[in-house]
This record gives C-alpha cells, structure tokens and sequence, in this order.
C-alpha cells in the first residue's frame, strides 16, 4: 500500500496541478464570531472550512470584527488560512499554491515552506513520499496588499490552551496559584478539556472555545482514494491562540509542551511526529509572529525545560485532576481511555513510578503493564523497535527510566510485559542508571522568561524517584 500511494502521489500532482487559497471571511453573527475560509483545488473541487466563537464574559467588546480594528482581523485571520489550507492541499499535493488574499514575501514563503515540510514529515513517511523541501510545492503569492503588523493593544495575563491531558492540567495548576489572571482556550472542546478546565477552578464562561469543522467534500474525498494523513494541528492551534489572546487581552500564551517533543520519530530524521510542538517550531513561530504579526504576543511553552518524567512525577500530586484527564486519542471522543494504544501504555509507564497500583487502575481501569497484546507498543516505546509510535509519548530514556522505577517500587508483583522487560537489552542498558538525575535537570532551551522560570524551579522536586 505505502509504495501504490507514492504512485498515486504523483498522479495526483499531474493531474491537479494547482491549489488556490481563494479568500477568508469574518464575521458577527447572533452570539458567536464566524471565520470561513475558500479554497480551490485545480478548479474541480471548492472547500470552505469554518470556525466559529462562542461570545463571552472574558472578551473584551472592543475586539470584536468591525471597522475600527479591519487590518488586526485581516492579518490574524489570514494567517489562520495559512496554515488550515494544508489540511485540504495534502488531498492531491498539486505542486502549486497560490495565495491570492494578500502578498506575501520571500521570506514568509520560505517559512512556510518549512512548516509544510516537515509539519507533514509524518504524512509523507507514512505514505512512502520522496520528495525534498525544494520541490515538493512551490508558493506564489498574489498581486494583493501584504498584511501589516499589528498592534493588538494587550495586557498582563495568561492564555493555556487546554488539551485534556496530564501537560496542561499541571501548567494551569502551577500558573493559578502563581501569575496574574489566567483564562483556557480549547478547540473543539471535549468532556476532558472542560472538566480539566472546571478542576482548576475555570467555569465555562471563562474557557475561550473554538469550535472548527472539516468541510466534508474533504472527507468525501479521502473515502474516495485521496491521500490523507498527519497534518501538524498544533501549528493549527498556535495560529488560533493569537485570536483568542487578541478576543482576552492576554499577551501571554502558555502552551505546556515539554522537551521531550523534539525528539525526532524517526530515529536519524527530521521526521517527528510532534514537530509542531518541538521547541524548533516554537522559534520558528515566535520569529514569525514577531515580524510579521506583532511582537506584543508572548508565544511560549511553560513546560519546555522539563521531561515527560517531571511533569508526571508533578501531576501525580495533583490528586483531583486523576479522574477527569484523558491523553488517548481514540477514546478521546466518548472521554475514556481505550487501553489498546501506544498513548495509553505511554500514560500508564510514565506514572507508574509515582503512582501505586490501586490508584493506577482507578485511572485506567486495568493494569495495561499486564497486558501482553500490547507488546508491539511496548516494544515501540522502549526502543526495542526502529521507530517510536507516531504518538505524542515521551522517549524512550523515559520510558525506560519510568519502568526500572516501577520494578523497585512493584518487585513483589511484577506484570506479565515488565516480565518480558527484565530478559530485554534495554533492562539492561537501564536497570543501574541513576534515574534521580533527570529531576534536578532544567533543559536550556526554552522561552520562558525569568518569572516563569523561577515558577517551575520552585516547583521542580514536588515528586521525585
């Protein structure tokens, strides 16, 4: 199948040659803000996504679409087109994309470029794609005026955009208790994200919600042979958390992506399954913003400096959000955890050391560690397989790390897949390692500021191995 859907790549390509990013649109309409957006593939087939905001208590009315403020919408929501359209340009890859709304530069096509590139390395590894950033797509901009740089007009305060998982629950603990006024921002909110956000004493007026829908002649494509795949939804959700601080005033956007995010998927590649959460694309995007937004947004990752090990030795304290969050993407939907998946075994191993059994199966509702139809993702996550899973998961030192703890805290009652562990080469790579060290470590490449950094320092050692 992987080698048909290279044929089909490049079939598609001759036979759609051009993409068209049409125009955008916004809009009041009854209680919500309306975006939409239109876009052309090669003249036979038209999308028009939209995405539509909940007016509430936080915003501030001034912000609101209209005359006053036409160039701060025009810019935001352009740029949110920017990045939406790849979703629908992977259908057929054309090796055009014309930008018609406004004119961009040479070097605004070269970082987007970047982004596509490798935002969708996943897409084009999983469908067996050769091709190089030079080629794979050129971008012509359009005859149109250029967005200009904005000035917002923002003040103190914090945005956290909230996922419903482990990350984001303790950025919102740490940063209540410690900063000025915060407020959470979800995308298509699901159970997890507004219980997550209720625990930490958010009530649903002050959650900003966008709620995005997929125009379904994509989907009707994909069911017809299309290519589809991975596309790079927290480049996606950076460009709408300029939005939602506009709609609130806050200049600060706490994302809670930790280090281990940049680690590539592919073992000896760029290709990284979370390359929109890596701290590279967080340099990238803050550059952008600051050149051709405005630099009154303060884009960062509050979790940056620590490890998946950190943050869950942090999480396991925070008792109360254990019942509400969810890290599974396929149970995601109904609020459960499947306990079939890479991103469940992951969240199970990572608080194993913290955790004890009891509290762990009130969570999960089974041991998963005891469950051997889940070696092949075991064997992913510890680096006993080439590749990891194309899942948010931390690396495999963690992992590793996480289950020699385990077999300290668990030697009387051992499961069947840690007894498989214990005869592999990574046990034995691991077993004698001081795992203490990564609860001291503070990585350096970040871009918090001296305020949230001592944050985090003072929080550091609230749970160690």
């Amino acid at each position: 199948m992987p080698a048909e859907n290279f044929i089909r790549y490049l079939e598609l390509r001759k036979e759609f040659p051009f993409f068209i990013y049409e125009s955008y649109s916004y809009s009041l309409y009854e209680n919500s803000i309306r975006i939409g957006f239109e876009f052309n593939l090669s003249d036979r087939y038209f999308f028009h996504p939209e995405m539509h905001i909940p007016l509430k208590d936080s915003f501030r009315i001034k912000t609101f679409p209209g005359k006053e403020n036409k160039q701060i919408w025009d810019t935001l929501v352009f740029h949110i087109g920017m990045i939406e359209l790849i979703s629908y340009w992977k259908a057929a890859c054309p090796p055009d994309i014309i930008i018609k709304p406004h004119r961009i530069s040479h070097d605004q096509i070269s970082w987007w470029k970047k982004l596509y590139y490798f935002g969708l390395g996943e897409f084009f590894y999983t469908n067996s794609i050769k091709n190089d950033i030079h080629d794979f797509v050129n971008i012509i901009s359009g005859n149109g005026e250029e967005t200009m740089p904005i000035r917002p007009g923002l003040s103190s305060g914090t945005l956290i955009p909230v996922g419903g998982g482990k990350d984001s629950a303790v950025t919102l603990e740490l940063l209540k208790k410690n900063t000025d006024e915060i407020v959470a921002f979800a995308v298509n909110p699901g159970q997890a994200i507004l219980r997550t956000a209720e625990m930490s004493g958010l009530n649903r007026g002050e959650l900003v919600e966008f709620h995005r829908t997929i125009d379904p002649e994509l989907l009707k494509l994909n069911q017809a042979g299309f290519l589809n795949g991975h596309t790079p939804f927290s480049a996606l959700l950076a460009f709408n958390t300029l939005v939602a601080s506009y709609l609130t005033g806050f200049k600060n956007i706490a994302l809670s992506n930790e280090s281990s995010a940049n680690e590539s998927t592919v073992p000896g590649t760029m290709i990284n399954h979370q390359y929109s959460k890596s701290y590279g694309f967080e340099s990238d995007f803050r550059y952008y913003v600051d050149k051709y937004i405005s630099p009154e947004f303060n884009y960062f990752s509050f979790l940056r400096p620590l490890s998946e090990l950190q943050i869950a030795g942090m999480f396991s304290q925070f008792s109360d959000y254990h019942p509400v969050f969810r890290s599974c993407n396929a149970g995601s939907k109904k609020g459960a955890w499947c306990g079939a998946c890479s991103k469940c075994l992951f969240t199970f191993i990572i608080l194993s050391p913290f955790l004890n059994k009891n509290e762990l199966l009130k969570i999960f509702g089974k041991d998963l560690l005891d469950d051997l139809s889940l070696k092949k993702e075991f064997d992913e996550l510890t680096g006993l397989s080439d590749i990891k899973p194309f899942e948010c998961v931390g690396t495999p030192e963690e992992i590793n790390l996480a289950l020699v703890a385990t077999i300290k805290k668990r030697s009387d009652d051992l499961p069947a897949l840690v007894k498989y562990y214990i005869d592999t080469s990574q046990y034995a790579k691991y077993k004698d390692a001081d795992s203490g060290r990564l609860f001291d470590q503070i990585n350096p490449e970040h871009h918090l500021d001296s305020k949230h950094l001592e944050i985090l320092k003072q929080n550091i050692n609230l749970h160690t191995l």
